[in-house]
């Protein structure tokens, strides 16, 4: 296995996810709530999350490292998954085996940008549930919090309470905040919409990065298979317009002014892949200058491209014909991920396309210039993750 880029730098993982421990809520959120908190069930021998008698997914479902199905066969729990998905010490272990250094962490359960929360519905257990979760993410990375960097989840339908929990989070170690690209689809105002700048105040005040993750609205179509077309080719479709999702995104933080706004505060699409990234900023510039948009709005100073370039980032895992593209249109913007353990993760199963996470860096950078390969892998997301290297 070639480790030379990986020999050579501290190499941070962007995009991993923790597979909840059973114990996440239970121990952690007062009693009163009863079964209304989320807890683990044993059903026909598999693990499930249960809100209420409500299921909610279970650990097997999001946790395929190494498994050797593909969806809907999924492991049937915790005793069928790597322990490196849910425990901190075999997680520093695997990253050592691997070559890794840092690892930045998302959830599961309470979804992609948090939405999963409001399946609970009372909006104090709401609250009480993020912040329990980011006290255990933070207990969890404990074990080394330079290597191990906690993504806070954000009480999103409450802009008041978002803020607290943003300054609370960032005085316990949190090195950035997770939000969800639509948040329409949950009732509440659009990307754009001047409602969340309070948000964006306190996340640039405090230093933290705003993370979008794919997947961060509706994704029941992932599993729900209404066109008939098969559980397998559904799944792949919905999870590779998934990564779709962030463009419009993209698109919302420039037009909308957010970036304009707040110039210090950086953005990271995560899981979406950066092969697009230079075709679509070329298209927003062209309808910029062709639209006039700066005489509508002359505090715009920059182009989008310009306003990406200063302070918006993407990552990647498994592309190879254009990420070279857009290393070469913003080599400064560009970082590394592997989705640890998700279905499409680079710790691939006996029957899957993945491959190492040493190797696929290797083919992919290794003809890059030196400088870049380390902001790819080293530099860029250790400023913006705060990791001493």
């Amino acid at each position: 296995m070639s480790k030379k880029l990986f020999e050579k730098y501290k190499v941070i993982d962007i995009d991993t996810h923790i597979t909840e421990p059973a114990d996440v809520w239970t121990d952690r959120v007062a009693s009163k709530w009863g079964n209304k908190v989320p807890h683990i069930r044993k059903v026909d021998g598999r693990d499930l999350w249960f809100i209420g008698d409500t299921p909610a997914g279970g650990p097997g479902f999001y946790t395929m490292a190494g498994h050797t199905g593909t969806f809907p066969d999924v492991p049937m729990g915790y005793d069928d998954i790597p322990a490196a998905s849910y425990d901190a010490q075999a997680r520093l272990r695997l990253m050592d085996e691997e070559s890794i250094h840092g690892m930045v962490l998302y959830p599961n359960l309470g979804g992609f940008g948090s939405g999963g929360f409001l399946k609970l519905e009372e909006p104090e257990l709401m609250l009480e549930c993020v912040t329990a979760y980011n006290d255990f993410l933070v207990d969890w990375a404990s074990a080394d919090l330079n290597r191990l960097l906690p993504v806070m989840a954000l009480p999103f339908w409450d802009v008041a309470a978002s803020v607290e929990e943003i300054q609370r989070s960032a005085s316990k170690g949190h090195r950035a905040v997770l939000f969800g690209s639509r948040p329409e689809t949950f009732g509440e105002p659009p990307l754009a919409h001047k409602h969340w700048d309070p948000i964006w105040a306190a996340s640039q005040e405090a230093g933290l990065p705003i993370s979008f993750h794919i997947g961060g609205g509706d994704i029941s179509d992932l599993v729900n298979d209404k066109a008939e077309m098969g559980t397998k080719a559904n799944f792949a479709r919905g999870g590779s317009l998934a990564l779709l999702d962030n463009q419009s995104c993209l698109a919302s933080l420039i037009f909308g002014g957010v970036c304009a706004r707040f110039p210090d505060l950086d953005f990271v699409s995560v899981e979406s892949g950066v092969g697009w990234i230079s075709c679509v900023l070329e298209m927003f510039d062209w309808q910029w200058v062709n639209g006039d948009v700066a005489k509508e709005h002359p505090e715009y100073d920059r182009l989008p491209s310009e306003y990406f370039a200063r302070q918006i980032y993407g990552s990647f895992w498994f592309e190879k014909r254009e990420v070279e593209t857009a290393i070469n249109a913003f080599p400064n913007n560009v970082m590394w991920e592997t989705d640890y353990p998700h279905p499409t993760s680079q710790y691939p199963s006996p029957n899957s396309a993945a491959v190492r996470p040493a190797d696929y860096a290797e083919e992919v950078l290794g003809g890059v210039d030196e400088s870049v390969a380390r902001a790819i892998l080293q530099d860029t997301p250790a400023r913006l993750y705060r990791v001493e290297i």
